[in-house]
């Protein structure tokens, strides 16, 4: 992986999974976020679900973790001077806590769905769920185009099945679930094509190869997206 043209082609992206607002009251709802609520942002890209995370409770709280640095400080600028918000450039590995609900869109495969889950339970407050989405099949007999697709995208992929049993593996059970729509691919997808767009003229060859794979990627999931997508799942300790 080109890592400085994949930053370049991310630059200044509002957010870097699929996701909205909905998903994010859906997930609270069903956590039963309470009043004054604790809440781990794990993931937190350049923090658009933040300010979705602050609407579950009256008075929340929202710590926000994020690796690449100037994600990071794209989050704390969109918060700045807001003290309910603190963002961390920091792995989303060892979380401490205690939180009410721990947040991580399309991020927890990097740990590993059982793995992650595994880790967060000693950093949930007693009550406390976690709410994460994942790649999941929508079918049984995903066609050759979706299998290629999603072959170069995350290769352990699962059915929800496949998930729950992940969950299950680490302690947990299945609050509810649910798929991410249409309205919240293209929340990450419009931008990121016009990012494409923008960066076309004059890019250097790795830069142009990059912009080839996002736009592939684009093009995958809007050719396929009946037969996968992601999973939002609400899961809290058994």
């Amino acid at each position: 992986m080109d890592w400085t043209s994949f930053f370049e082609m991310h630059k200044d992206l509002p957010r870097e999974g699929p996701g909205a607002p909905g998903d994010v009251a859906w997930a609270g709802a069903l956590a039963q976020v309470p009043p004054g609520a604790a809440i781990c942002d794990a993931g937190c890209g350049p923090g658009d679900d933040i300010s979705a995370l602050l609407g579950l409770a009256s008075v929340a709280r929202v710590d926000a973790f994020e690796t690449h640095a100037p994600f990071a400080d794209q989050a704390r600028t969109r918060f700045a001077g807001d003290a309910r918000v603190s963002v961390q450039c920091a792995s989303m590995a060892e979380l401490t806590g205690p939180y009410d609900l721990i947040w991580c869109a399309g991020a927890l495969y990097f740990l590993g769905v059982t793995e992650g889950l595994t880790a967060w339970r000693s950093a949930l407050a007693p009550g406390g769920a976690v709410a994460f989405s994942e790649p999941c099949w929508f079918t049984d007999a995903p066609s050759a185009a979706a299998r290629a697709h999603w072959s170069d995208e995350y290769p352990p992929m699962t059915d929800e099945a496949g998930i729950t049993a992940w969950v299950q593996a680490a302690g947990y059970r299945v609050l509810g679930t649910r798929r991410l729509s249409d309205a919240a691919w293209e929340a990450y997808y419009t931008p990121l094509e016009a990012r494409i767009a923008m960066l076309r003229p004059g890019a250097d060859a790795a830069l142009s190869a990059m912009l080839d794979k996002g736009q592939a990627e684009v093009n995958g999931w809007r050719a396929t997206r009946a037969e996968a997508g992601y999973l939002l799942c609400v899961v809290a300790p058994a």
